[in-house]
């Protein structure tokens, strides 16, 4: 029964989008490395708790297969914030290089980015000696 659980692990982890975005942080390469580790003996591994073990992956493929999404749509693509999925996205893939003369924190930038000022309102910094 463990061979079966197993290929049903595998089948899930093909079918798991990869975010190539954000390296270190997929939700998929953790996914893989924890189905790696859970079954290192392959279709051979002895597993302690059947029923968690189906239980985890039946909640895997719920949200793999968008059942949540379909329950419960969403009026509108957009957080409290007014921003987009695609706009967080971006925000939190890594591909926004900051300058080298305007480095600042994840909380400085969406501050700036989601304030009302403009970038006229806002005095400027005098240079550092």
């Amino acid at each position: 029964m463990s061979a079966t659980r197993y290929r049903r692990f595998l089948k899930l982890c093909e079918e798991w989008p990869r975010d190539e975005t954000k390296k270190g942080r997929d939700l998929g390469t953790f996914l893989r490395h924890k189905v790696a580790s859970a079954f290192r003996e392959g279709e051979n591994t002895q597993i302690s708790d059947p029923e968690k073990c189906d239980q985890m992956y039946e909640s895997l493929a719920r949200i793999n297969g968008n059942a949540y999404r379909q329950r419960f749509p969403r009026v509108r693509d957009t957080s409290f914030t007014g921003v987009t999925a695609e706009e967080c996205k971006v925000l939190l893939s890594g591909s926004m290089q900051q300058t080298d003369e305007e480095k600042k924190g994840l909380w400085k930038t969406l501050m700036d980015r989601f304030s009302s000022k403009t970038p006229e309102d806002v005095p400027e910094k005098a240079p550092e000696k």
